[in-house]
């Protein structure tokens, strides 16, 4: 029975999940150690997760429970957003457990199903559990069979919920995806099928709808008649690491143009929701999928880059053809510019330039509108010879928050108009710092509330969206550009054509 003294809308009381498991397939991985585990710290030390609520670590069999341990400890210490408590640690791991066991072993899988059991009575867990696949996309299939031959996916056997958290890539082609939903939704009910897409639980991609639907200042410009062109950049100044296997079979179109940026174009593209439900909310931006639309030549309407040796932040670096592991006849790309069109009432004749690349002078992420000039200005040419395009700019990463541009007269006896800058920073403005993407996102799935991860249908959508750009590419070697340059001449070539340039990022 719920607190008869609280109400849907009483804010005061934080969200927390009812008692419940993690089982985190792939526990001892990148993800895991980088992400997941410091996120379950953080949700701990905050008090957002339930009494009894235990984490089941599932990874290869030589790893023990100690070795387990001290992994989880060493991760969670080095990557705490939040102080760190020795008391809070010593509460949440007294609750750990770890399986030992391999993808294709019935054995191993058995011991995991007998496990919960024992959960189910121990910690008053009632049956529900979460099972997050931080493991290979090639394993995904394994271990789906593996859940459903054990009835652990199985919601009426477990006598509570079971979910499952499946990361991208989803799927490596519209075909690969189709297959992969199928599969997941024989296995699951589709509405506890949750793929992760972490862009979407950083704070300042969830304000792209704050600001739009919870201000009148902006919506009433954000359509053809007052948008010249949207720019949306993912630039990193890593290399690929140590993902060459996976880096080179994907690229940058598949492993970042398909789910990150395609899902802000969706955000900043949707019509507003009739509410924030997230049937609502979803339904939204599968419109703007659908409404894609690719270069009428995509030859020219897109450009390819590989990166070559050069220098970021003044220091060396290798050229992709010389990464480990990397053949020396790799054509895959590190970067990738496309011009996308939305073919629909709001954004009819709309640029949106959209961007992603690796080895960039710096790592930056954000979201560009920029306004048209205004129809007439009664200045002297020379007074406005610095006045640019008003802008309304959406800095995801690093430095989040919101900058203005817009003109402003010089202070003197001349009218010199140029461009100046209100900067929002979430870091000056709230004296709470915001929690990491997948801290949200867990506690999401654990509460079951579905509206930040994108279902079937809009990645299927996103899919038909790449498949055409890489049918086209096939066989084109990319254009070359230094490490630590922008991406290749064409990119910028791309929008000079169109009497546009890239904002400096």
């Amino acid at each position: 029975m719920g607190n008869p003294l609280r109400t849907a809308q009483d804010r005061r009381l934080p969200r927390i999940p009812e008692p419940c498991a993690l089982v985190i397939f792939g526990v001892t991985g990148d993800l895991s150690r980088k992400k997941l585990i410091p996120a379950v710290y953080d949700l701990a030390n905050r008090g957002l997760l339930p009494p009894g609520f235990v984490v089941v670590g599932f990874a290869r069999a030589d790893w023990g429970e100690g070795d387990f341990e001290t992994l989880a400890y060493n991760a969670a210490k080095k990557g705490a957003r939040t102080p760190w408590r020795e008391d809070v640690w010593r509460q949440l791991s007294s609750q750990f457990q770890f399986v030992p066991g391999s993808f294709d072993d019935d054995a191993d899988f058995d011991k995991l199903s007998e496990t919960l059991d024992q959960l189910r009575e121990r910690n008053g867990i009632q049956g529900n559990t979460a099972f997050y696949f931080s493991i290979p996309p090639a394993a995904f299939p394994l271990v789906l069979n593996q859940l459903n031959r054990t009835g652990l996916a199985d919601n009426a056997k477990s006598g509570g919920w079971r979910r499952v958290v499946v990361e991208k890539p989803f799927g490596n082609d519209l075909e690969t995806a189709i297959a992969l939903n199928q599969l997941v939704d024989e296995v699951f009910n589709p509405d506890d099928v949750y793929r992760i897409d972490h862009y979407l639980g950083k704070e300042t991609v969830q304000n792209i709808l704050a600001l739009r639907f919870a201000n009148s200042l902006f919506e009433p410009v954000w359509n053809s008649k007052y948008v010249d062109s949207v720019q949306i950049t993912m630039a990193e100044d890593v290399g690929i690491g140590t993902r060459a296997a996976f880096y080179d079979a994907s690229g940058a179109a598949r492993d970042v143009l398909q789910n990150h940026l395609l899902q802000l174009l969706a955000m900043v593209g949707m019509e507003e929701p009739t509410s924030f439900d997230p049937l609502e909310v979803r339904a939204e931006k599968l419109k703007v999928l659908k409404a894609i639309s690719l270069p009428a030549d995509i030859a020219s309407g897109s450009v390819r880059g590989q990166y070559l040796p050069g220098w970021v932040a003044g220091e060396r670096a290798v050229g992709y053809l010389e990464e480990k592991n990397i053949p020396a006849d790799s054509t895959t790309e590190t970067y990738v510019a496309v011009r996308l069109g939305i073919q629909n009432r709001r954004w009819a004749g709309v640029p949106f330039y959209v961007r992603v690349g690796k080895r960039m002078p710096r790592r930056v992420t954000e979201i560009a509108i920029l306004f048209k000039r205004a129809p007439h200005l009664p200045f002297d040419p020379a007074d406005v010879e610095m006045l640019g395009h008003n802008q309304l700019v959406v800095r995801v990463q690093p430095d989040e928050g919101v900058v203005l541009k817009f003109g402003s007269k010089v202070p003197g006896t001349a009218m010199e108009v140029r461009d100046i800058a209100m900067d929002f920073q979430y870091g000056e403005a709230f004296t709470e710092s915001s929690p990491e993407a997948y801290e949200r996102l867990v506690l999401d799935v654990l509460i079951g509330d579905r509206t930040l991860f994108p279902d079937a249908a809009e990645v299927e959508q996103s899919w038909r969206v790449i498949d055409p750009l890489e049918a086209a590419w096939a066989g084109v070697k990319p254009e070359p550009y230094r490490s630590g340059e922008w991406g290749p001449r064409a990119a910028d070539e791309l929008l000079e054509r169109e009497g546009r340039a890239w904002r400096r990022a």
